[in-house]
């Protein structure tokens, strides 16, 4: 069954003066991708939303957001860890 729910948390830092963000909602971490994300046009972004949307619709796994995201933190040097 698909929760929407990433299994394991990720922690980003998506600005220089805001705080550590733990994600695990997958409608968290699209709001973060849509709302705070400093790359929103890479193409590791557009994955990770459409990766998100997917589970949202209940079409993916949430496992398959969590692995987009982490890719789309990574490129945009966001992530702090992966827990």
């Amino acid at each position: 069954m698909l929760t929407g729910r990433f299994r394991k948390t990720v922690v980003i830092q998506p600005g220089r003066i805001e705080r550590d963000r733990v994600v695990v909602p997958v409608s968290d971490a699209a709001e973060v991708l849509l709302r705070d994300w400093p790359k929103p046009t890479s193409e590791m972004w557009l994955a990770a939303i459409r990766a998100c949307l997917a589970v949202m619709r209940g079409e993916k796994d949430p496992k398959v957001a969590r692995q987009a995201f982490i890719v789309a933190a990574k490129d945009a040097r966001i992530l702090l860890e992966q827990i």
